[in-house]
């Protein structure tokens, strides 16, 4: 079995949540696959072909990937956490969910002026999440040289919102 057909394989369907008529793409079990989790971040490293000085993971299932991957390639990891979870000075920027808004933070200084950064999570969607985490990192003087997720919902159409920042869009299972 190849890595597409594992992580398929290992991803569980979870309806109506969070809400009734959502199928919730659960990627927990994964992580109870160790060798699963190294062809993973394998794959998603290979996979990308654009040079990147940073890996910036999105709150909260971003981090479980972000840090191995960025590990992997030498390079910084930088969480994009929840308005007001990290304790230093940061920045940050609200977007809109199909139900209110969020607000995701970086520490000041952390990314580097003219950094490129790979912007990973565990799932595109609306690309809301993503695309507010590229314009963090824009507006902290840096560039997205790519984004990485482990699923892409494709009937949801977030790639389209990304295309506008970053052609260089990778995942492994797409639905």
């Amino acid at each position: 079995m190849n890595v597409v057909e594992a992580l398929k394989a290992a991803i569980r369907d979870i309806p109506d949540f969070p809400k009734p008529g959502i199928m919730f793409k659960d990627i927990t079990p994964i992580l109870l696959n160790a060798k699963l989790c190294n062809e993973i971040t394998g794959y998603i490293l290979n996979s990308i072909s654009q040079p990147f000085d940073a890996i910036v993971g999105v709150e909260s299932r971003g981090f479980l990937f972000g840090l191995t991957l960025a590990n992997k390639a030498g390079v910084p990891f930088i969480p994009a956490r929840k308005k007001g979870k990290l304790p230093g000075e940061t920045k940050a920027v609200t977007y809109n969910l199909e139900y209110g808004t969020a607000t995701i933070e970086i520490h000041k200084g952390h990314l580097k002026q003219g950094a490129k950064v790979l912007v990973h999570d565990d799932l595109l969607a609306t690309g809301g999440t993503a695309k507010a985490a590229a314009d963090l990192v824009k507006t902290l003087g840096a560039e997205v040289a790519a984004f990485s997720f482990l699923v892409d919902l494709s009937f949801l159409n977030g790639r389209e919102i990304l295309k506008e920042i970053s052609e260089n869009i990778y995942s492994i299972a797409t639905y």
